[in-house]
């Protein structure tokens, strides 16, 4: 059963491979050079990050280069790009990689227990970003983060509503405290009201 999925994967793998892009012309050259299939050259590449993830040095900044930066390049592709389904989906799994990093923040001190936790995570976020129809974060949004969402919302924009009253209440403070002082220093009440406009 899991060499019939391992050889589904290298088909799969190997048809992605020989698309048009300037990874896979790299590739190419490579093949051409060395004589060695891309596809084989591509399994030894991704066996060596698997491999640094389990237990080189800087695997949490390489699992988090990993989990950044193609989904923020992606991310700006899509703002440029006249399509809404792309922003919808890069939106979405920044959506799941916050709500990944908040939770990750929280349970920190029990993460460290766990074998091999910056491949299980880099895994994690591939599969988040991955464009097949099984994206994990398309999944874990409409499983589970929408429904909380949505079953909580009121309650969300009441503290929402309150957190900008007291920014602005603090910005009046401020105001109010620099001017009777003869200084008038208040550009950052003017960037934190600015971001919670009314």
């Amino acid at each position: 059963m899991a060499a019939a999925h391992f050889e589904a994967f290298k088909a799969r793998l190997d048809k992605v491979l020989h698309e048009k892009n300037k990874v896979n012309d790299i590739l190419e050259k490579i093949e051409l050079k060395t004589g060695v299939k891309r596809l084989y050259i591509a399994l030894v590449f991704i066996s060596i990050i698997a491999l640094w993830l389990m237990v080189g040095y800087g695997a949490q900044f390489l699992c988090n280069f990993i989990g950044f930066i193609y989904p923020a390049y992606a991310s700006v592709k899509a703002i440029e790009s006249r399509d809404k389904d792309d922003d919808t989906k890069w939106l979405t799994y920044w959506v799941v990689y916050s709500v990944f990093s908040l939770v990750e923040f929280f349970s920190d001190i029990f993460l460290f227990w766990i074998p091999f936790y910056w491949l299980l995570k880099c895994v994690f976020l591939v599969w988040c970003f991955m464009p097949v129809p099984w994206n994990g974060s398309i999944t874990l949004y409409y499983r589970f983060i929408r429904p909380f969402i949505l079953r909580h919302q009121d309650r969300i924009d009441t503290a929402l509503d309150k957190a900008k009253e007291a920014v602005a209440e603090v910005g009046h403070f401020n105001v109010k405290r620099s001017s009777c002082s003869g200084v008038v220093d208040n550009s950052w009440v003017v960037i934190i009201v600015a971001a919670f406009p009314n």
